[in-house]
């Protein structure tokens, strides 16, 4: 088995999908866990008006819509959560997220406050974080707070996390990366797009660049133009398809170099990183 084979295999990707199927497998995974854990009643994901958390929020609240209306339990919610930093460059993108989510509850709160203090306390103790630690400071604490959510509402904290992201590990360890459940992970980029249109979400959502928009230096910062390498090559990769070897062996080796990342904390009984 190739090295690609190996990846495709372990991140569960399909080479080609039905947008309908797929959206069904990720809405019955989520209400087989939660009506198997029935301590949990609600559904808390972070809303950025990006594609991946729009088409998360998406699913999240259909699973919760027909939850209700199967076992007639109508303490079953779905939190969608907003987490600017400051004032949100894309608030028109999120507020457009939200409304074709239609969450059966928004709850917005700024992370700025939070982060400064954090910031601040660590300079008082003589270390002063550069542009991307901060940035990584940004993500932690949206997801602090989506788990004190969670803990006050009998929660399960849900994560857009994909394939794409998962072979890069382009993702904040303990902080996006770190959640409860993830229902497209299996699913690439352009898979995820697909979806979405079939869901007949505005376009505008799904075709925006995509952005984590952590660091105050550079606002707006492609994934791509940061991680050096376009989603399509990444997607065609994922796919099984014949890519440039130069580009091939990049995402092969920040898959490597990656690898902690989607590990629990490393033990003695864990040999992987000595390869």
């Amino acid at each position: 088995m190739s090295k690609q084979q190996e990846i495709i295999t372990i991140l569960g990707v399909k080479s080609k999908i039905d947008p309908a199927i797929e959206f069904r497998i990720s809405v019955e995974f989520l209400k087989k866990y939660l009506k198997k854990h029935q301590f949990i009643r609600t559904l808390v994901l972070g809303i950025s008006g990006g594609q991946d958390s729009t088409l998360t929020g998406r699913i999240c609240q259909q699973a919760i819509n027909e939850l209700r209306q199967e076992t007639h339990i109508t303490d079953y919610q779905f939190f969608a959560v907003r987490l600017p930093y400051g004032r949100q460059i894309d608030e028109t993108d999120c507020l457009d997220a939200i409304k074709f989510i239609q969450p059966d509850k928004v709850i917005t709160i700024n992370i700025k406050k939070a982060v400064q203090t954090s910031e601040a306390i660590l300079y008082a103790a003589g270390i002063t974080l550069n542009d991307h630690v901060k940035g990584n400071e940004k993500a932690r604490e949206r997801m602090k707070v989506q788990y004190s959510i969670a803990g006050m509402t009998a929660g399960l904290v849900v994560g857009t996390h994909h394939a794409a992201e998962a072979i890069t590990g382009y993702f904040t360890k303990y902080g996006d990366g770190g959640t409860d459940i993830n229902p497209i992970f299996r699913l690439n980029k352009r898979q995820g797009q697909s979806l979405l249109k079939y869901l007949k979400c505005p376009n505008h959502l799904y075709l925006k660049i995509p952005t984590a928009d952590l660091e105050d230096n550079r606002p707006a910062l492609s994934d791509e133009e940061d991680m050096n390498i376009t989603y399509e090559v990444i997607d065609d990769y994922l796919e099984g398809k014949c890519i440039n070897i130069d580009q091939a062996n990049m995402i092969e080796n920040q898959y490597r170099l990656t690898e902690h990342k989607r590990r629990l904390p490393i033990t003695i009984f864990d040999s992987f990183w000595e390869k």
